[in-house]
């Protein structure tokens, strides 16, 4: 049985899912609203569907990715800036984004915000209440809030909403159909997207791997076919790996792979590189094929120099100190005595 779902443009609520009687008496008491089904790319407006007393028939949308029937809103966007970096994305009316908590840095008027249980995946779209209870488990699991927020574009013309990168680095944006509708990434990676991508996790079934691979035995995986913008510390490299093409990378620097990329840790060979080379006991491999992006800057690692800084007795710094070490800093007055 074909479900319609209505939006009127300046009005948060939705109405749906409706049958096709109920859908038609709607439609008649309400020209100016937006309709959706199943089968159609994008909100339609009324008169432009037959089905409804319209004029010209809605298109036909494309077999869905993975077989997903909850294909993703497709939005405009652009990433500004190269340090501390953030996206911006422009909406059509009806469209919507979903952003992690914290990530909004701005947004016009007429993109409303609606914080929902789970990943917002299933936003208008009729799922069930075991759907987002789903959703919002796993986005527990992978150190997310049980909730997300979407951002819907409910006026007429373009509106633009952004998120902000957490701390320095790179964000990358990523359309999910060209990677073959899936991307295993690092736990705290995802920072926006388009409505219908999901996020789930992804188990690593080797034990070492997940003990000493730097993510844990728990990774995001994002699925869909639509826009994802992932968050990377530092600067972001990309390789193609061939079948049975292996490399080698420091446990904390892989941002994201392909679903077809193996991942596994080997021990650093010799003790004198084990235990004094400073890169610890095991390394990440990464074998093809399939694309990976590896990150210069882990927060782990931005975070332990941080720490490393700070001063270890509760007290206020002033500096990196004189050469003199101690005796420099009771020479130039930085006591706590």
């Amino acid at each position: 049985m074909t479900q319609w779902y209505f939006h009127v443009p300046g009005k948060a609520d939705r109405v749906g899912p409706l049958d096709e009687e109920a859908a038609r008496q709607y439609a008649q008491a309400n020209r100016q609203a937006l309709a959706w089904r199943d089968g159609m790319q994008g909100w339609l407006a009324i008169a432009q569907i037959p089905e409804l007393g319209g004029q010209t028939a809605p298109p036909a949308m494309p077999p869905p990715v993975g077989g997903s029937h909850n294909r993703a809103d497709d939005i405009d966007f652009k990433i500004v800036g190269h340090e501390m970096q953030f996206v911006e994305i422009e909406l059509d009316p009806g469209e919507s984004a979903i952003a992690e908590a914290g990530a909004l840095m701005f947004k016009d008027s007429a993109v409303q915000m609606d914080t929902v249980f789970g990943d917002g995946s299933h936003t208008g779209q009729g799922g069930g209440f075991m759907d987002k209870l789903m959703s919002a488990g796993k986005r527990v699991i992978t150190g997310e809030s049980l909730f997300a927020t979407v951002y819907t574009h409910t006026g007429g013309g373009k509106a633009k909403v952004a998120f902000a990168a957490p701390y320095p680095g790179t964000v990358l944006a990523m359309k999910l159909d060209q990677h073959g509708g899936k991307l295993i990434c690092q736990k705290d990676s995802f920072l926006a997207g388009a409505r219908g991508v999901q996020i789930g996790i992804h188990l690593q079934r080797k034990v070492m791997t997940g003990l000493f691979g730097g993510e844990g035995f728990i990774m995001q995986k994002l699925e869909g076919d639509g826009w994802v913008f992932v968050h990377a510390g530092g600067c972001v490299v990309e390789r193609e790996l061939a079948a049975g093409e292996r490399i080698d990378v420091d446990t904390g620097c892989v941002v994201a792979y392909h679903a077809g990329v193996d991942m596994d840790v080997r021990r650093v060979a010799g003790l004198k590189s084990m235990f004094f080379g400073g890169e610890g006991v095991f390394l990440a491999t990464l074998t093809g094929p399939g694309k990976v992006w590896l990150q210069s800057l882990p927060f782990s690692r931005l975070a332990g120099r941080m720490f490393a800084a700070a001063p270890q007795g509760g007290g206020q710094s002033r500096g990196e100190g004189s050469v003199l070490g101690g005796l420099g800093r009771l020479l130039d007055g930085d006591n706590k005595f």
